[in-house]
């Protein structure tokens, strides 16, 4: 069900912070019969360390499946009996309890997800089915050559100790020795009310709202401790080109860059650059290599937004005898943007483009819990919102240039296909 809100998008929360530290943004629109929460907890797979990576994941999957009052199949009953939706989720940089229902279910489901955060028992029976479905995920992402191209290049960019040169999920050696002892040690150590924002947006006043968070939440302790600091590995790799030889009749050519993080003044003008690059059927890698050279049958670029330093990566699918063209062409695209600037006209699409796709990413009521609380919890403020879209329009030409040059020069290069099409490129290394 999609609540649509019909009132301009000048909707702010109200951000209250209780005693125990837990801050509360509430977004009231009593327009949609809906309430949205999101629950976020700062620590998420940057916070692993290398023999636990897929640890965060593994939490997520296991949070829901029972606490210290209610079995897995109870709280789902629970959830599933009103049509509501709960799911949990582990990103790089934060921890996310998601829960959608409507506004007259929400003060009896509010302590569910309380107790969900508070007290999960983590059953032994659950820790080892998800164990084995992740495990069978990260066989079934070796099958897949964006999956093997993306593990290469980050462990290129990032060196293989640090936690974003891995996928999410972790690796089968790493998830097979998560005991639950370690699922308990993260719990304990992050899930804590402050080091917890709660975001809600919908048909719920600022006082309900309080009363409900307090009566769920305010009586939760917090501890003495200090929270553990993130100290994450230097990042200190040189450029360099990757290959993986796999029979097929295809190759992946991946061309990606250290780029920086969401805090850098550099990030309004980079996404300005990915976007132009590699967003839609009007942009230059797919109008230019699929469309005009047909060289490719999947084509796009990416940044992804981060705390810590991002990657930037264009890439391609083609076939395998245009490997060599297919890595020349794109670096080609990339080399261009530092070669001069943009024309201004090429920049204003570019920005038209983000700033519309940022309207539309905030029409419902899930969207604005989860924009809001995302602000919060990276410390960005909530005006956030407003200073990104104003970043964006005041991207200049001359500026997109001067970041291109100083983030956009130095690739490294990941290669995934037949050993024919890729031998040359260095370092091959053939799937058993």
């Amino acid at each position: 069900m999609l609540e649509q809100i019909d009132q301009p998008l000048s909707l702010s929360p109200k951000r209250v912070v209780l005693a125990n530290g837990l801050t509360v943004l509430i977004t009231e629109n009593p327009i949609a019969d809906i309430v949205a929460a999101r629950f976020f907890v700062r620590a998420g797979s940057s916070w692993e360390t290398p023999a636990q990576f897929g640890l965060a994941n593994l939490l997520a999957a296991v949070l829901t499946k029972g606490t210290i009052t209610h079995s897995a199949q109870a709280i789902a009953s629970q959830i599933e009996s009103v049509g509501a939706g709960l799911s949990a989720d582990a990103t790089a940089d934060y921890f996310l309890l998601s829960l959608k229902t409507v506004s007259a279910d929400f003060a009896r489901l509010l302590p569910l997800a309380a107790e969900i955060l508070r007290s999960p028992s983590f059953p032994t029976d659950q820790i080892e089915l998800e164990r084995k479905l992740t495990l069978q995920a990260i066989r079934s992402q070796q099958e897949r050559p964006m999956s093997l191209g993306m593990n290469q290049l980050r462990q290129a960019i990032y060196g293989e100790q640090h936690p974003s040169s891995q996928p999410g999920l972790g690796t089968e050696t790493t998830v097979a020795q998560i005991q639950a002892a370690d699922l308990h040690q993260f719990h304990q150590t992050h899930f804590r009310p402050d080091n917890l924002v709660i975001s809600l947006a919908g048909r719920i006043t600022v006082a309900a709202a309080i009363a409900l968070v307090e009566s769920a939440f305010g009586d939760w302790p917090t501890p003495q401790q200090s929270l553990p600091e993130l100290h994450l590995p230097t990042i200190n790799s040189q450029p360099h080109t990757r290959v993986l030889a796999q029979p097929t009749q295809q190759s992946l050519v991946l061309v990606g860059y250290l780029a920086t993080s969401l805090r850098s003044p550099d990030h309004a003008a980079l996404r300005v650059l990915n976007t132009y690059l590699g967003s839609g059927l009007s942009s230059r890698l797919f109008v230019e290599l699929r469309e005009k050279q047909g060289l490719a049958y999947e084509v796009s670029s990416f940044y992804p937004s981060r705390l810590h330093p991002a990657y930037f990566v264009v890439y391609m699918g083609t076939g395998a005898e245009n490997t060599a063209i297919a890595l020349d062409s794109l670096q080609t695209e990339v080399q261009r943007l530092c070669a001069a600037p943009l024309s201004s006209e090429e920049i204003q699409v570019a920005q038209s483009k983000i700033l519309g796709q940022h309207a539309l990413s905030k029409q419902t009521n899930a969207q604005l819990a989860s924009l809001y609380g995302w602000c919060d919890i990276l410390g960005l403020g909530l005006d956030y919102d407003r200073q990104f879209q104003s970043d964006i329009a005041s991207v200049t030409a001359e500026q997109a240039h001067q970041v291109a040059l100083r983030y956009l020069s130095a690739p490294y290069i990941s290669l995934v296909g037949p050993e024919a099409a890729i031998a040359p490129r260095l370092n091959v290394h053939s799937l058993p």
